[in-house]
């Protein structure tokens, strides 16, 4: 269960992500349970677990040269978990993006830094009491992600530097 009270506006220090953050993980978007979209209003895209890959580095990276910020560069929050409200029997990687697509990418890679860590999972009395506490972690992490010493992260190359074949498939149908 949830505690009662109201939550941190923001994580983490001024100063940035602590150790063990940043986590740079890729992986390709499977089709999930079909909740995220459907039930909760909230989509998301899924990752196997056993489709995750750490990638290389520790800091942030700068911009590759030449980079004019308006790469497919968007914040996030992630759920790495069993989500108990539902039961489920094997653990998901689920992504949600948090800017308004207009179709689905299924099978497209994507490259992710994890910053810190907002809450753990609970197991919620509702499905309303769920949807409320992700639409709280969506604000917790764009005022978070707003400062400075974690803005800079959306310019790290790892977040544009992908697969070869991914470039090609991306290049051929507009879509990431």
């Amino acid at each position: 269960m949830r505690p009662d009270g109201a939550r941190d506006p923001i994580v983490g220090p001024d100063s940035g992500p602590l150790p063990p953050f940043p986590l740079k993980l890729s992986g390709k978007v499977i089709k999930g349970f079909g909740r995220g979209s459907k039930e909760l209003g909230i989509p998301t895209a899924n990752i196997p677990i056993e489709g995750l890959n750490m990638i290389a580095g520790d800091e942030a990276d700068d911009a590759e040269e030449g980079w004019d910020g308006k790469g497919r560069v968007h914040p996030m929050v992630m759920s790495v978990g069993w989500n108990p409200y539902y039961k489920n029997e094997v653990r998901s990687v689920e992504v949600h993006i948090m800017h308004n697509f207009t179709h689905d990418f299924y099978g497209s890679h994507l490259n992710l830094i994890m910053l810190g860590f907002i809450r753990p999972e609970y197991d919620y009395v509702s499905k309303e009491s769920l949807i409320e506490d992700i639409k709280t972690d969506i604000e917790v992490a764009g005022k978070s992600l707003a400062r400075p010493a974690w803005a800079k992260y959306r310019k790290d190359k790892c977040l544009l530097d992908f697969p070869e074949a991914q470039e090609k498939d991306v290049k051929a149908d507009g879509k990431a």
